[in-house]
Formats: structure tokens, C-alpha cells, sequence
């Protein structure tokens, strides 16, 4: 992805989507301008993904389904080129090895200096509870020698429910929160410190958007094993 192609993408996106959602934004300033960074968010909608980007003050990319890339005729080459332009990254969520292949695209985002979304709820929650977040958020976090900045988002679910087709009018908060480092935790055993460094973004992110704790671990979609980071 290009810096032009995602300027142009934001451009033709980002004022139409403002209007319908409205949307608060906090803490702008806790982003890091530069250099590697993730963006760990809780996931209401499928919206969350563009939601994110238009507010976020650098580029970020997401992984999405490689079958939002595909599609015959002028409709599969708009959707095809809309999704490049927003700095989505296509991966198989149904293949074999989607999980690791889903990190090792994430990872690459980052050593490349760039900044990169992740759900660590795996997928969308569906009655608007904060899952247990998936230990992918810090494996990155930890390999990769980056912070994780927490965002909470309210009111996404009012704009796209999951299983409507089209977007309706509500007003959206998006909120981004201090950095957390991933160093204090580099020098415990890797599952320990995968698992507190992750629980500690969760917490970071229950602050942000004020939503229930559910202290199980979401279900994921059949036959989805990339969904464990957040497609």
C-alpha cells in the first residue's frame, strides 16, 4: 500500500462516513506519529475496521478476508481496490495455517515501521460484552518491540449490527489510550508474559469503552482459525 493510494482511499471515504457516524474522538494524541505500533481495539462491528482509520492521525492496516478481493466484473474490482486503498491485508481465514499467517502479515507491518489494528476479543462480540482477549495481541507486541495502544469504540454496533448489510446513522466514540509497553514484560517466561501483557491491554480497554467484562473467550465463526487475531 501506498501513502498516495491510502490518502486518495481516506479522501473518498472519510467525509461521507463522518457524516453518518458522527464520531467523538479522544486521545489522538497517545498514537505515535512513527515507527511500529498496534492498535488493540474491542470489536462491536464490521464497520470497527474503517471506523479506526478514519479518526486514527496515521495509516493503519487490518487483515480482512481474502474474499473481499476477489469478485468478477466492475463490483468485485471497486470492492477489490477499496479495500488495497484502505491498507487492508487479505488473508485465508479459512486456510490450515490462517492463525500463523495472520501474525506473520501483522508482523511484517510492524518490523516495516507502520501501525496495524487487532481485535483481541479473536471476533465481534455479539451482545456487547469485552471478551477475554487472545495472547496474539502481546506475541506481537513482545517480537516485534512495540506498544500497544488500547482503543475503546462505542456505538459502532448502532451503526452496522452484526448481520445488517448496511450502514444507518448513530453516533460513534472512538477513544485511544496511553501506549503500554511491551519491556516489563519481556523478561518473564514467554506464556506469562504473553498473558499479563495482554490481560493488561484488556483491562486498558475496559476502561475505554465501559463495557462488561466477560472472562471467557469469545466464540469464534466456524471453521475460522485466523479469527484468533482478529480478522
Amino acid at each position: 500500500m501506498s501513502r498516495a493510494a491510502y490518502r486518495v482511499g481516506h479522501l473518498a471515504v472519510a467525509p461521507a462516513a463522518k457524516l453518518i457516524w458522527r464520531p467523538t474522538v479522544t486521545g489522538r494524541e497517545h498514537v505515535p506519529r512513527s515507527g511500529g505500533v498496534l492498535l488493540a481495539s474491542n470489536h462491536l462491528s464490521f464497520i470497527d475496521s474503517f471506523a479506526i482509520p478514519i479518526v486514527a492521525p496515521r495509516p493503519v492496516s487490518f487483515l480482512a478476508k481474502s474474499d473481499y478481493f476477489t469478485g468478477p466484473g466492475l463490483g468485485g474490482a471497486v470492492r477489490r481496490e477499496f479495500f488495497h486503498a484502505i491498507g487492508a491485508i487479505p488473508v485465508d481465514r479459512h486456510s490450515s495455517r490462517a492463525a500463523q499467517e495472520s501474525l506473520d502479515a501483522a508482523l511484517a507491518v510492524l518490523r516495516a515501521g507502520r501501525a496495524f489494528g487487532i481485535y483481541p476479543e479473536g471476533t465481534r462480540s455479539r451482545d456487547g460484552r469485552l471478551y477475554k482477549g487472545r495472547t496474539g495481541v502481546a506475541w506481537l507486541a513482545l517480537t516485534a518491540g512495540v506498544p500497544v495502544v488500547p482503543v475503546g469504540l462505542v456505538g459502532t454496533d448502532e451503526v452496522q449490527p452484526v448481520g445488517s448489510s448496511f450502514p444507518r446513522p448513530a453516533k460513534v466514540r472512538v477513544s485511544f489510550g496511553r501506549p503500554i509497553s511491551p519491556e516489563p514484560y519481556a523478561d518473564l517466561p514467554a506464556g506469562k508474559a504473553r498473558r499479563l501483557l495482554t490481560d493488561a491491554v484488556m483491562d486498558a480497554i475496559a476502561d475505554l469503552s465501559g463495557q462488561e467484562r466477560a472472562e471467557v473467550h469469545n466464540e469464534l465463526p466456524p471453521g475460522s482459525t485466523g479469527a484468533a487475531v482478529g480478522i
